[in-house]
C-alpha cells in the first residue's frame, strides 16, 4: 500500500485500474464517489464541486439515489461508467467488499431513463481488410440488427447514415488516415478499440 494512501483509497485505486478507461462510480455510503481525474471530468461535465480528501486527493460526489441523470449525461458527454457497489453490509472497523456491476457506454443504453425518446441508439462494429469495410450496427434497446460490406471510399456515408453513439474497431485501426478520411466525425460518438481477449479501450472522439 502506498505510503499515506487509506485503505478506501487503496481499493479504489485497484479497482479503478480494471477500469482505466471509464468514470468510476464508487459506492460510498448513500454517495457515488469519484477520485482523481475522474472527479475533476465528473465535476466539469455534471456541474458538481469539486473537493478534496484530507490526502489532498481530488473528490466529487452524486448522491446514490440520484445517480441516474448524472449517469446518463456522462454517457451522452461520451464516456464509459462504471458502477462500482458496496456488496456487503458495513461493519466496524471493516473494509466493505467492492466491485463493478455495470459498465455503461454510450452504445449499450438499455435503461429508458438514458435513451433519447424517439431516437435509435446505434452501436456500430467496424473492420478493413483489403480495402473493403465490414460494417455492423445494432440497437440493443429494440434488437434491430443490420450488416453489409462497403468500399472504403462509401464508409463515411454509413457512419453518417446511421449516426452511431458508439463504434468498435480492432486495436490498431484507429489510424489518423482512418479517422480523419472514412470515419468522419458527424456527431459526437464514442470510438472503442477492442484488441482479441483483452479489454476494451473507449475515449470521447
Amino acid at each position: 500500500m502506498k505510503e499515506g494512501l487509506t485503505p478506501l483509497l487503496h481499493q479504489y485505486q485497484r479497482i479503478k485500474a480494471k477500469y482505466p478507461d471509464a468514470i468510476l462510480l464508487f459506492r460510498v455510503g448513500d454517495f457515488y464517489e469519484t477520485f482523481y481525474e475522474d472527479a475533476k471530468i465528473a465535476s466539469k461535465v455534471l456541474g458538481i464541486v469539486l473537493t478534496q480528501r484530507q490526502e489532498g486527493v481530488p473528490l466529487a460526489g452524486v448522491p446514490y439515489h440520484a445517480v441516474e441523470p448524472y449517469v446518463a449525461k456522462l454517457v451522452r458527454a461520451g464516456y464509459k461508467v462504471a458502477i462500482c457497489e458496496q456488496l456487503e453490509e458495513p461493519k466496524p472497523g471493516k473494509l466493505v467488499h467492492r466491485d463493478v456491476v455495470e459498465v455503461i457506454t454510450p452504445g449499450t443504453l438499455l435503461e429508458p431513463q438514458l435513451l433519447k425518446e424517439r431516437q435509435p441508439n446505434y452501436l456500430m462494429a467496424l473492420i478493413e481488410e483489403r480495402n473493403m469495410w465490414g460494417v455492423a450496427t445494432i440497437d440493443i434497446s429494440t434488437g434491430e440488427f443490420r450488416v453489409t460490406e462497403v468500399e472504403a471510399g462509401h464508409i463515411k456515408d454509413e457512419v453518417q447514415k446511421f449516426q452511431p453513439s458508439e463504434i468498435v474497431i480492432p486495436m490498431g485501426l484507429g489510424s489518423p488516415i482512418c479517422r480523419s478520411q472514412y470515419v468522419q466525425q458527424v456527431q459526437p460518438y464514442t470510438m472503442s478499440r477492442r484488441p482479441k481477449n483483452k479489454p476494451s479501450t473507449t475515449s470521447p472522439v
